[in-house]
């Protein structure tokens, strides 16, 4: 009886153990996904003093100033009230770890497609933070 008892306690365990993990994988909001190589990010950029940055649910990234990311700007300057502004795009592009003694964020992203850029909703006031070291 004590080893049915111990067997249906370990069964238990391992079951809710196994239904945990799935409700905080749908309770997470997902923005970022990665298809061959590229990973799909959604959140709000800006570039501004020779800065770009690129602030998702959970991440803020570095964003790589290369000719994508000039295109990136010109596209959501119609978007913009104040150069400091941040407008919400959908991007495609390589993560990248920042070099270690280097000031910023822990990654950056070079963008390779940009996929949507939509209008910034007037009522949200955006923070960007600085990183950890």
């Amino acid at each position: 009886m004590k080893k049915l008892l111990i067997l249906f306690l370990v069964a238990t365990s391992f079951y809710s153990c196994k239904n945990d993990s799935k409700n905080e994988a749908v309770e997470t909001e997902i923005d970022a996904v990665e298809i061959k190589g590229l990973t799909l990010l959604k959140g709000d950029f800006v570039y501004y003093s020779d800065a770009a940055v690129l602030q998702t649910t959970h991440e803020v990234y570095g964003v790589v100033i290369n000719k994508k990311m000039h295109e990136l700007d010109e596209m959501a300057k119609p978007y913009k009230k104040s150069e400091t502004d941040m407008v919400p795009v959908e991007v495609r592009g390589k993560i990248i770890q920042k070099p270690d003694g280097e000031e910023g964020w822990p990654f950056r992203i070079e963008i390779k497609e940009i996929i949507t850029i939509s209008q910034p909703d007037p009522n949200k006031e955006d923070i960007i933070l600085g990183s950890e070291k």
